[in-house]
């Protein structure tokens, strides 16, 4: 599971340090692809396939189906950390999510997210309000 935030910095080729913490998990390789929101997803391959599995059991008689399928795997490419612990995003990636230098890594559970950093700050002020007002019978924990 994926928990935190980390603030890696995007260098020149971008490439970002993957946190310590992630490491071990995508040690054997890892998927990067577009997620709703702007911001990129990594999962590992079993948690993208999954991912996808679920994708492909909904009717793709619906066109906003179809066009989630379409966004989610067009975008993927798969990958590893270097030696380092690094990741390459690729640029059309970079292009879609906003990076610039400044990025932040979060914990997502089954996946990890990277945001632009102003775009993360911005999405979490809007959403920390919606958040402390959730009813745990939402989860279905009530």
């Amino acid at each position: 599971m994926f928990l935190g935030t980390h603030t890696p910095k995007l260098d020149d080729k971008g490439r970002f340090f993957l946190p310590a913490k992630f490491r071990e998990e995508l040690n054997g390789g890892l998927v990067i692809t577009r997620q709703p929101e702007r911001c990129l997803g990594i999962f590992t391959p079993v948690a993208y396939q999954a991912a996808a599995d679920r994708m492909m059991s909904a009717s793709s008689g619906l066109a906003k189906v179809r066009s989630q399928q379409r966004m989610f795997a067009s975008g993927a490419e798969s990958s590893a950390p270097d030696g380092q612990g690094r990741i390459s995003v690729p640029e059309h990636l970079r292009r879609y999510a906003g990076l610039q230098r400044e990025v932040v890594v979060i914990g997502a559970l089954d996946h990890i997210e990277v945001w632009d950093a102003e775009a993360w700050a911005t999405y979490a002020a809007a959403q920390e309000e919606a958040f402390a007002e959730l009813d745990d019978e939402e989860y279905g924990a009530g």
